[in-house]
């Protein structure tokens, strides 16, 4: 096949797993989609392609706008985008990062093995469903008040680390140690600190989920010690952002762009791209507000950890450093970052937006954490709670292809009203402890909005990362434990 033609938008195959939108009037660049035919068709199903396409008129935009392999219909710009666009002359884009900003994922390796915790699901799915707050609204590991937060939006994790809930080994595998420099407090509202200050250490709900996962497989085996993982080990996943927080600023500067910036907004093709030109004071402020969103989620999941660390000591009758419960990495997959890349032989600063897709930067590269420079950055793709999922490092031709980008999970088929119409959580839950999977939720509809059937596959998704070389296999999971809002 060497054309793939859904509705007003036509592709042509450029190589395996490589499609190419070509560029057309009003368009600043093509757009590219990372998929095998299986995958194309699923992207297909719904606006996904129309969305990056439109992302392709955001002006600044380098190279090509890129759709993952996991991509599907967002807000405007799609789950699974990426887009690098000239901190210069092109802009910044709320909708191209998304409302959950610095919604991310966390693992944490331990000493114990399946064989520890077998018998014990219940157990523990019970104590970490009690334990870690979960769900819609208010509620948190800790209680803040407006001067507890506006400290976690400035400093991040080490507000964790001199309030108790983290050691320094945290911070150091953290996506960059935890905090964003360029921060600042006083561009987040009032409103959203007051959304914030109660839900500090708290998953939330949707798609967030805290999973006790086993290793399957090790597919790249000096990688997968570096990473300290092997056969059968207990690890943790935990999957969340920065709540209504997060939420707000971005619904605040969108409505202020809207209003500052109708003219921009005038000459894009959906408004739920709305921008602000580079060097604009919104731009500046949305970026720092951003960056404040993006702290207060690091310290959300190091919250959450920290819970996760206790409830294990309780029911393993151990401290977690006996346990040798530390944190693998921590890496964010809805954000907008200042980053150098290679634009047509020139190093050129650019906003990298990522939404719905992660950092995936080779071993060498100056950001990688020390202690993986030599392996290349740990990506953390999450699957479905009956499909399991996968660590992956840095692939060598990340840089070039997809702006030191890959996937962030498998992907949406289904929204959550079909879901909702077409599983019953009490019935997926059931058929999952069949599976010797554990789950407990806030509700049943919730279940039904996470079943497995909802998601694409997973290792199909990752295939196309390793083929490419954006994202290698290193290691595969499955789920033994899952609590969910």
């Amino acid at each position: 096949m060497s054309t793939y033609t859904a509705g007003d938008v036509t592709l042509e195959r450029v190589r395996e797993y490589v499609w190419e939108i070509p560029q057309e009037d009003g368009m600043g660049t093509p757009a590219r989609v990372f998929a095998s035919e299986k995958l194309l068709d699923q992207i297909a199903d719904d606006k996904t392609l129309q969305q990056l396409r439109n992302a392709t008129y955001l002006p600044g935009v380098q190279k090509h706008a890129l759709c993952m392999p996991d991509g599907h219909q967002g807000y405007g710009f799609p789950v699974g985008g990426v887009a690098g666009i000239d901190v210069e002359e092109g802009c910044i884009s709320p909708g191209a990062v998304g409302y959950d900003i610095n919604c991310g994922v966390r693992m944490m390796r331990t000493n114990l093995t399946y064989d520890d915790l077998r018998g014990r699901e219940e157990e523990l799915v019970d104590a970490l469903f009690a334990n870690v707050p979960s769900g819609l609204g208010g509620g948190g590991v800790v209680e803040g008040d407006v001067a507890a937060v506006e400290d976690i939006l400035d400093r991040g994790v080490a507000w964790a680390l001199d309030e108790g809930y983290a050691v320094e080994a945290d911070l150091a595998h953290c996506e960059d140690e935890g905090v964003r420099e360029e921060s600042d407090p006083s561009k987040v509202s009032q409103k959203a600190k007051d959304r914030g200050k109660n839900q500090i250490g708290s998953l939330g709900s949707g798609n967030h989920f805290l999973e006790v996962q086993r290793v399957t497989d090790v597919f790249r085996e000096d990688v997968a010690e570096a990473y300290g993982l092997a056969e059968e080990q207990i690890v943790v996943l935990i999957h969340c952002g920065s709540r209504g927080l997060g939420h707000q600023v971005c619904t605040d500067y969108l409505r202020k762009i809207e209003k500052t910036h109708a003219g921009l907004l005038s000459k894009l093709p959906d408004k739920e791209l709305a921008a602000a030109p580079a060097g604009s004071q919104l731009a500046d402020d949305y970026y720092q507000a951003m960056g404040a969103a993006i702290n207060f989620a690091w310290v959300n999941r190091q919250l959450v950890m920290h819970r996760t660390r206790r409830v294990f000591e309780r029911v393993f009758g151990r401290s977690w450093r006996e346990m040798e419960m530390e944190l693998l990495y921590d890496v964010a997959h809805n954000i907008a970052k200042k980053e150098t890349h290679a634009v047509d032989g020139d190093d050129r600063e650019l906003y990298v937006h990522r939404k719905g897709a992660t950092r995936a930067f080779p071993a060498g590269h100056p950001e990688v954490p020390g202690a993986y420079l030599d392996v290349g950055q740990p990506i953390i793709i999450p699957g479905s709670m009956g499909a399991g999922s996968y660590v992956l490092r840095g692939g060598e031709e990340s840089m070039n292809l997809s702006f030191g980008s890959t996937a962030h999970g498998a992907g949406r088929v289904m929204s959550r009203t079909q879901a909702k119409n077409d599983y019953w959580g009490g019935d997926v839950r059931d058929e999952l402890q069949q599976e010797h999977i554990y789950v407990k939720a806030q509700s049943g509809a919730t279940v039904a909005e996470e079943a497995p059937g909802v998601y694409k596959d997973v290792d199909e998704v990752v295939a196309v990362s390793d083929a490419l070389g954006i994202g290698d296999k290193v290691a595969r999971t499955y789920p033994v434990c899952n609590i969910k809002g």
